[in-house]
This record gives structure tokens, C-alpha cells and sequence, in this order.
């Protein structure tokens, strides 16, 4: 199979070499062109980035040239790692141009036809792209990598038992903030119940996720309360979360388990090569799951959920993990873009 030729906007910082080193073996797209700031175009890509991978800097990016984040890249479709601060234009720019713009950015994900996208839960919601006004071009986005692991754990119950409220205090990993992050002295022996613009993000990017098509191409949110309280704490992958949830019909805990554990969705009837074989993973033990030891489950593109049990004010509580810049960033991104391609959205070079 030719493999599709893609471009990476921030190649130079901690999302950018995600998205390198998850797609330097991908079997559908192929890194052909790295864009950055215009401090780092023009010169080769092992003299612009700091590479903080585990895994060594693949030979084939070492030497290429970067690029500016202009639209006159040879690939069509481009994987977006911008800064927030710099991203809302150039993702447009791109999009007037033609292009397919796949972003991890927050710019435009409240924008009216534009699908905020986790791929179990929401594939419908790609119909919105034939409504947006960038003829050829179309800017797609990934939630924010909190939201995303939270509303893996929502889906099969609000699908089965239809959610009403939900209360959710987050313990995120210092990855979360890019690289270089925080201060040690800040996080060291700490933790900081604080970080900024998280807890509007999580409030209110499930209720389009959730939420219904229109004809419009629009997105009614869907009815539901949230309340978020976000902390950074000392992990360097991984964000877990407590959460408590008030359901319309309230199910028995087996039940419950069986709705995650059961989950399946379009990645997976499609086989998409980045889509975990089993989306959630319900642990019994007591003291699950953690970040240390489930946070790489299914390359670290799967939800671990435990801690079931009855709520006093709500009416069950548990906990949910993801990996924050894996699922929760570049891979969910990629996975994304191979739904694109799987529904024929993609052009084929």
C-alpha cells in the first residue's frame, strides 16, 4: 500500500516528536515535510528540537530541513502540534489552502462546524467538516488530553444509562505542560491544584463530544452538568481522575463494569492500525489503576478504569487513567486521521 504523505506543524516541541515517533513505522502515512518556528526553519531537524523521546531520534527526520509554518507545504494533510498561542491562524491559513488540518490545538474546537473529535465516541460527528466554508480544506480537532480519558469512561454509560451530572477531580502528569514544564522546585514534593484554562476545557468539550448532530452541521451539546477541579501533580505520564456521576436510569455496579468492558466502537470494527482492541479496561483490585504500571495499555491508547463503587451524593464513584500524550494527544490525533482516511475523507496522496 502507498502510504499518504503528511506534515507536522511544531515539530520541534514535545507533541511534534510525539507524533514523529509514532508515525516513523505507520503503515498508512509517511512523514514527508517538519514545520516550526522561524527559528528553527532552515535548519536540519537534529539541530532545531531538543529530542526528549525514550526511543532515539529516527535517522530519517534527523536530517531534514524544517520548514515555516506556511501553506506552501507539498502535503495535503497536516498533523497540527502548534502552540495554542500561534495556532488558531495558521490552522485557518492552512485550511483556505486547501489543506486537511488534523490539530491537538484548542484554537478551534468550540468553532461552529468544526468536529471535536474522540474516535469511539463521536465518529458521526465528521459530517461537520462538509459544512465548513474552507472548500477543499478542513480543520479537524482532538479534546484536550484530560477530556479525552474522561469521556471514554462517560460514552458507554451515557450511551446505556444517560448521564445527568458529573464531578471530576483530576491528578495530571507534568508532561501535560510541555517540555520544559514546570519548575522543579514547583513540583517537586508538591502538588499544585491549579493549571490554567483546564477546568472550563473539561467543563464543557464533553458536552459537544456527547452532544447531537444537527442538520446544520452543529453540534447541540448535550445535557449534562459538569464540575472540575484539576491538579498537577509529580507523575511524568499518565493523568488519572476521580470521578462521581447522577445517571437517569441507575444500573446495577455489574452492569456498569460490563458497559466499559463490553465497549466496542467504529475504530475497532474498522481495525484502524492506532485503535486499542479493547477502548476501556476494568480493573478489580483495590488499588488500581495506576499510572506507573497501566498508563502504556494497548500503546498507551487505552482508558484503565476501576474503584467502582456507590457514591453517597451522586450515584456511583471511580477512577479513570489515560496517557496524556499519547491517547490524550498525538495518538489520539493520528487514530483520528486514520478514521478520516478509513471514511474516505482523506486524499490518497
Amino acid at each position: 500500500m502507498k502510504k499518504i504523505g503528511v506534515a507536522i506543524l511544531g515539530a520541534t516541541g514535545s507533541v511534534g516528536q510525539k507524533f514523529l515517533e509514532l508515525l516513523a513505522e505507520h503503515p498508512q502515512f509517511e512523514v514527508k515535510e517538519l514545520a516550526a518556528s522561524e527559528k528553527s526553519a532552515g535548519k536540519k531537524y537534529k539541530e532545531a528540537t531538543n529530542w526528549i523521546m525514550q526511543k532515539a531520534l529516527p535517522l530519517n527526520f534527523s536530517d531534514m530541513i524544517v520548514k515555516e509554518c506556511q501553506p506552501n507545504l507539498k502535503s495535503k494533510i497536516v498533523f497540527s502540534a502548534l502552540d495554542a498561542s500561534v495556532a488558531g491562524e495558521i490552522e485557518e491559513d492552512f485550511a483556505k489552502a486547501g489543506y486537511i488540518v488534523i490539530s491537538n490545538a484548542r484554537n478551534h474546537r468550540y468553532d461552529p462546524n468544526v468536529p471535536l473529535i474522540i474516535p469511539e465516541v463521536n465518529s458521526d460527528h465528521l459530517e461537520m467538516i462538509k459544512f465548513q466554508k474552507y472548500g477543499d480544506g478542513a480543520i479537524i480537532t482532538n479534546p484536550n488530553c484530560s477530556t479525552i480519558g474522561l469521556v471514554l469512561a462517560l460514552k458507554p454509560l451515557h450511551e446505556n444509562f444517560v448521564i445527568e451530572s458529573v464531578n471530576v477531580v483530576t491528578l495530571q502528569a507534568v508532561s501535560g505542560a510541555g517540555y520544559p514544564g514546570l519548575p522543579s522546585m514547583d513540583i517537586i514534593d508538591n502538588s499544585i491544584p491549579f493549571i490554567g484554562g483546564e477546568e472550563p476545557k473539561m467543563e464543557k468539550e464533553p458536552l459537544k463530544i456527547l452532544g447531537r448532530l444537527n442538520t446544520k452541521g452543529q453540534v447541540d451539546f448535550a445535557d449534562i452538568v459538569i464540575s472540575a477541579q484539576c491538579n498537577r501533580v509529580a507523575v511524568n505520564d499518565g493523568h488519572l481522575e476521580c470521578v462521581q456521576v447522577k445517571l437517569k436510569k441507575k444500573p446495577s455496579i455489574e452492569e456498569m463494569i460490563n458497559s466499559w468492558i463490553n465497549f466496542k466502537a467504529e475504530p475497532q470494527k474498522l481495525n484502524l492500525p492506532s485503535a486499542p482492541k479493547n477502548p476501556i479496561y476494568y480493573f478489580h483490585e483495590e488499588k488500581y489503576p495506576q499510572p506507573k504500571i497501566h498508563r502504556n495499555l494497548e500503546k498507551g491508547m487505552a482508558a484503565a478504569v476501576g474503584r467502582l463503587r456507590e457514591c453517597p451524593l451522586f450515584d456511583y464513584k471511580f477512577v479513570v487513567l489515560s496517557h496524556n500524550t499519547v491517547r490524550g494527544a498525538a495518538g489520539g490525533t493520528i487514530l483520528i486521521a486514520e478514521l478520516l482516511h478509513a471514511k474516505g475523507y482523506l486524499p490518497d496522496e
